[in-house]
C-alpha cells in the first residue's frame, strides 16, 4: 500500500506543507538532499569560529507574522524571537535616517515634512494584521479570500507601483523607507505590487516587529523540524532526489523545489507542454552576499542605524531606483543597494566577546560572475566610514555559489522566479490553484508559488491544503 504522502525538500515551505498534512492525520516522510534541514533558513560558521552566521534569510517580518507559524506552538520547540530596539533604518547621505520603529508615531516622528502623511497611509490598517496577512499571503485567484474588505481597501494602495505610491510623500526620509522596503521583492521600483510590497513590510513592523530567532534563523527550521516529528512525520536528510524512483509509493508528492527541478524529477509524469512551461519559467536577478566578522559594530553616522536590527543602505529613492534598474538591465551597479542586518548587537551569543556578525547582500543580474566585494564596500564606507578597518574575516558568496549550496535559487535568484510584471501573484503558471500539477498527485510548494519568497511557510501551507481537498478529500487545518 502506499503511503499518504511525500515532501520534496526541507525547506520552510516544505516543513509548512509537511506539518499541515500530519495535523490532518497523514502519514508524511520528508526527504532533503542537505544534511541539515533548513534550505534558505540555516545558520553556519561561514568566517571564523565563534561566529554564526546565516547563509540566506536572517530577519522574519513574515515569519513572525504569518498566519501559519502564529497557529503553531513554534515556541515550545524551541523558537524564540528576539525584537532589536529599532526594526529598520535608512540612513541617508547628510547623516539623518529614517527609521521604522515598532510605534506607527516614532516612525512618523523621522520622516519630518511626512509625518502625518505616514499615519494617514498606515493607519487605516493599523490593529488588521490578522485579517489581512491570510488575506494577502495567497493565491489570488485560488476562492475567495477571507476578509475581502479588509483586502480590498489595501488593494487600492498594494497594487501600485513602489515609485507612484511614493508620490503620497513630499521628503526624501519618506520616500528612501518606503523604496527600501519594497527593494525587498527583485522587481524595478515601476513594477506593480511593490508599492504593496513597502505597506506590507511597514505594517508588519507595527504588528509585530521584525524580529530575529535567538541563535540564528536555522532556530526556527529546527522548531518546524520538531514539531513535525512530534506530529508522528519523519525527515530524511542527506537524501537527494533526482527521479520519483528515487521516492517510496505515495499518494501525494509536494516539492519544495523550484519548478525546472519538478519537472525534471517527474518526467513523463507531467504533459510535455506543462513541463515545458515548467523549465521555461522565467528567473530573476541573482544576490552577491558577504558575510563579515567584525572586530566591533559596524561605525554608522547616523545615529538610528546603531540601534536597529536592519539597515537599508542606498540613499535616496532615485538611488535605489537606479541601481535596480541597472540590475535589470544587466549589469551590476557601482552603488547598489543593500539590505543589512547586525544581529550581534541584540544577541551576543552569536560571536564572541566584544566582536560581531554582520549579514549585507545587494541585487545583480541572474548568474553575474565578477567579484561585486569592493562595491557593496565603498557603499558601506559612505555611510559607515571606518567599516573596512573593522573586517576581521568575509565570507563572499557569489551567484554561482548560492545556486551550488541551494539548488532552488539558480543563477542567485533568491526569489526563485522573477516577480515583476504581476509575477509574483502569478506563478509558475496562471492558473487559480498554481500549486496543482496536471498529474492529480504531484504539487508544487516551494517559493515559485505564490504568496512568494519569504520564510512564511505559506507557499507550503496552501499546496498542502491543495492536495487535501484533491486527493484526500479533508479540510485543511484552519489557521487559528
Amino acid at each position: 500500500m502506499p503511503m499518504d504522502a511525500v515532501v520534496v525538500g526541507a525547506g520552510p515551505n516544505g516543513l509548512a506543507a509537511a506539518i499541515t498534512l500530519a495535523q490532518a492525520g497523514l502519514e508524511v516522510v520528508v526527504y532533503e538532499a542537505a544534511e541539515t534541514v533548513g534550505g534558505g533558513a540555516r545558520t553556519e560558521e561561514l568566517t571564523l569560529p565563534g561566529f554564526r552566521h546565516d547563509p540566506c534569510s536572517a530577519v522574519h517580518p513574515l515569519a513572525a507574522g504569518s498566519p501559519l507559524f502564529r497557529s503553531w506552538p513554534l515556541a515550545d520547540h524551541g523558537l524564540t524571537w528576539i525584537h532589536p530596539e529599532l526594526p529598520l533604518a535608512h540612513p541617508l547621505a547628510d547623516g539623518s535616517a529614517a527609521t521604522l520603529a515598532r510605534s506607527v508615531a516614532e516612525t512618523a516622528a523621522s520622516l519630518g515634512p511626512d509625518a502625518r502623511a505616514y499615519q494617514q497611509l498606515v493607519g487605516p490598517f493599523g490593529g488588521y494584521w490578522d485579517e489581512l496577512a491570510p488575506a494577502v499571503l495567497r493565491a489570488p485567484l485560488d476562492g475567495l479570500p477571507p476578509h475581502p474588505l479588509v483586502l480590498a481597501a489595501f488593494g487600492l494602495y498594494a497594487a501600485a507601483p513602489a515609485a507612484v505610491l511614493a508620490r503620497w510623500f513630499r521628503g526624501d526620509q519618506a520616500r528612501a523607507l518606503l523604496a527600501g522596503m519594497a527593494a525587498h521583492v527583485t522587481a524595478p521600483l515601476s513594477a506593480p505590487v511593490t508599492g504593496g510590497i513597502g505597506l506590507m513590510f511597514a505594517l508588519a513592523a507595527h504588528a509585530v516587529g521584525w524580529p530575529i530567532p535567538a541563535g540564528g534563523t536555522q532556530a526556527l527550521s529546527d522548531a518546524l523540524a520538531r514539531l513535525l516529528t512530534s506530529l508522528g512525520g519523519t525527515i530524511r536528510t542527506g537524501h537527494p532526489v533526482r527521479a520519483l524512483g528515487d521516492l517510496p509509493a505515495a499518494r501525494a508528492y509536494l516539492f519544495d523545489t523550484s519548478p525546472e527541478h519538478l519537472a525534471a524529477i517527474a518526467g513523463a509524469r507531467l504533459p510535455p507542454a506543462y513541463s515545458r512551461r515548467l523549465r521555461r519559467y522565467p528567473r530573476g536577478p541573482g544576490v552577491f552576499k558577504l558575510d563579515y566578522a567584525l572586530a566591533g559594530p559596524v561605525p554608522w553616522t547616523a545615529a538610528a542605524a546603531r540601534r536597529a536590527g536592519t539597515v537599508h543602505v542606498g540613499g535616496t529613492l532615485p538611488e535605489i531606483g537606479a541601481a535596480l534598474r541597472a540590475v535589470h538591465r544587466g549589469v551590476a551597479p557601482d552603488r547598489p543597494f543593500l539590505i543589512t542586518s547586525q544581529p550581534t548587537l541584540f544577541d551576543p551569543s552569536r560571536a564572541p566577546a566584544g566582536q560581531h556578525t554582520f549579514w549585507v547582500y545587494c541585487q545583480v543580474p541572474n548568474g553575474w560572475p565578477e567579484d561585486h566585494t569592493a562595491a557593496i564596500e565603498d557603499q558601506l564606507e559612505r555611510f559607515a566610514p571606518g567599516f573596512r578597518d573593522l573586517v576581521l574575516a568575509r565570507a563572499v558568496t557569489a551567484p554561482a555559489a548560492l545556486a551550488a549550496r541551494n539548488p532552488n535559487y539558480a543563477g542567485g535568484d533568491i526569489a526563485v522566479g522573477r516577480c515583476d510584471q504581476f509575477r509574483l501573484l502569478f506563478r509558475p503558471v496562471l492558473k487559480p490553484v498554481p500549486y496543482a500539477t496536471p498529474d492529480r498527485s504531484l504539487y508544487l510548494c516551494s517559493a515559485a508559488t505564490p504568496p512568494g519568497p519569504g520564510v512564511h511557510g505559506m507557499c507550503g501551507y496552501h499546496a498542502a491544503a491543495a492536495a487535501l481537498r484533491r486527493v484526500f478529500g479533508r479540510p485543511a487545518p484552519p489557521l487559528d
